[in-house]
């Protein structure tokens, strides 16, 4: 009888598994004919294949193989504006950064969950909208120019930079608070010497990454017409001069390289 009940158990169990493989199958084939559907309306329709030759390639390739020097004397303001942008919309966007996870932190938000929800999203609303377009609304509102940049970088990082800063002090140590409160702190104590301590190097790290990250965006916030080393860029892709375009590209990725360097070494020495 024990034996008939083992079997039976047995039998449910493998065919549990049979069905799990089949299932597991049919998803792998779903998703292979979707991505093979997509190449194909995507990719292989949308292409005029006959431009395409390796005379061609070669032939564009070889337009950037040369770089145009008398570009460099131009790229020095541009790049300490660059620079300048990117600092700039850095401290900004922490500015703004600190109401929004005050608001979005679940264990200090001041209305309970309709505060909560507010602070989480004004952090989705931000990280949603790309830097490119917060630039058009930006020049849009405030004309041509760095300022355009520095506030559409600005209004970029305020969501990466205040949910770190929400979820850090979501995730502070009970005890200094609770010691701060048994001794009869107030919520403005608790927040200054019972979470401020603990999420500060968490905050420090997070702003010099986004800084990292901003120079990185505000050379192509002159696409835009937000001034910096974009702007440069633009004005040799208007021209097709194709040696300038790669000059500028070169000295981006100085620049990029320049901020990963101080942005290693800026963390070392706060964390």
């Amino acid at each position: 009888m024990n034996a008939g009940i083992l079997a039976l158990r047995v039998d449910g169990i493998e065919a549990g598994r049979q069905r799990t493989r089949r299932l597991r199958f049919l998803t792998y084939a779903v998703i292979l004919i979707a991505v093979a559907w997509s190449i194909e309306v995507i990719v292989v329709r949308d292409t005029d294949w006959t431009r395409i030759t390796l005379k061609s390639l070669l032939e564009s390739a070889l337009r950037f193989t040369q770089l145009d020097t008398s570009v460099v004397p131009e790229l020095w303001k541009p790049a300490l504006e660059t620079v300048v942008m990117a600092t700039l919309a850095t401290v900004v966007g922490l500015v703004m950064s600190i109401p929004v996870a005050w608001l979005g932190a679940a264990n200090i938000t001041p209305f309970g969950k309709s505060s909560y929800a507010v602070g989480r999203f004004l952090m989705t609303m931000s990280r949603s909208v790309h830097e490119i377009v917060w630039g058009l609304i930006f020049v849009s509102a405030v004309g041509l120019g760095a300022l355009a940049g520095v506030l559409a970088m600005a209004v970029r990082s305020v969501g990466f930079i205040s949910k770190i800063i929400a979820e850090a002090i979501e995730d502070v140590q009970p005890g200094p608070i609770e010691a701060i409160r048994a001794v009869g702190g107030n919520k403005l104590q608790v927040l200054l010497y019972g979470i401020l301590p603990q999420v500060v190097p968490v905050v420090l790290g997070t702003v010099i990454f986004e800084w990292d990250i901003n120079i990185r965006r505000s050379t192509i916030m002159g696409l835009v017409g937000a001034g910096g080393l974009g702007l440069v860029l633009f004005r040799q892709m208007a021209m097709s001069n194709y040696g300038g375009i790669m000059t500028v590209i070169f000295a981006v990725l100085l620049l990029i390289i320049l901020g990963e360097v101080v942005s290693y070494y800026a963390r070392k020495a706060v964390l």
